[in-house]
């Protein structure tokens, strides 16, 4: 793969991932499965609202924890599809989900699957589309019943948070059709709204004063 799709990687911490492109960690110092389990599992209110067939959505698939966690309470089968610009190795995850010794099992399905961008996970199917989401989301053909909103941080990344992209994200979402993402950015917000989300603001993981939720109208 081309290098610079490569995600230019340092190690923090003993073990915690951090993009040099974007000067980003990949998962919360303060708790990464803690902060995925609260921002975008109980910000989407799953797994509730988990029923077969239902579909999940991401920006930013990064070291596959929220396709982890999701896949850690999934009791039905479900899809999940994520989009991700610069993947890591096996190797890299391999390294990354050492953090998280508990979904030991379902990150080694996860990497087993990982060289096809396809694998099943738990109960998740799921799909990794590589490569510039301004490019792939508008042409992607699916609807999601919720939206895991992880790109880096708005201020560091801000083609992933763009306008077009925040619509095009409401064009693939189905009608009661959720989103969930760490920033409460207005910017972010806005766009969100422009793309037809209800969006409100809640309380952030970990002190962080707000992070975002929003549904399409039924």
């Amino acid at each position: 793969m081309p290098q610079d799709n490569q995600p230019q990687l340092e190690w923090r911490d003993g073990g915690v991932p951090v993009s040099r492109r974007f000067d980003d960690p990949y998962f919360s110092l303060n708790g990464g499965l803690a902060e995925t389990r609260y921002v975008f599992l109980a910000g989407n209110d799953l797994p509730a609202r988990l029923r077969p067939g239902f579909h999940v959505a991401e920006l930013g698939f990064g070291t596959g924890l929220n396709l982890l966690a999701l896949a850690a309470v999934a009791a039905v089968p479900v899809r999940f599809t994520s989009f991700e610009g610069f993947p890591m190795s096996v190797d890299e995850m391999a390294r990354a989900h050492q953090a998280f010794p508990e979904l030991a099992p379902l990150a080694q399905q996860l990497r087993d699957g990982w060289p096809r961008r396809r694998m099943q996970v738990g109960l998740v199917e799921a799909e990794v589309i590589i490569g510039d989401v301004a490019a792939q989301l508008p042409v992607w053909d699916g609807l999601a019943d919720a939206w895991f909103l992880d790109g880096f941080s708005p201020a560091k990344n801000p083609e992933m948070w763009a306008g077009p992209i925040m619509a095009a994200v409401g064009a693939h979402t189905a009608s009661g059709g959720s989103f969930a993402t760490y920033t409460a950015a207005g910017h972010v917000r806005r766009a969100l709204t422009d793309a037809g989300f209800d969006v409100s603001r809640q309380p952030g993981f970990a002190g962080k004063r707000h992070m975002s939720v929003g549904r399409r109208a039924p």
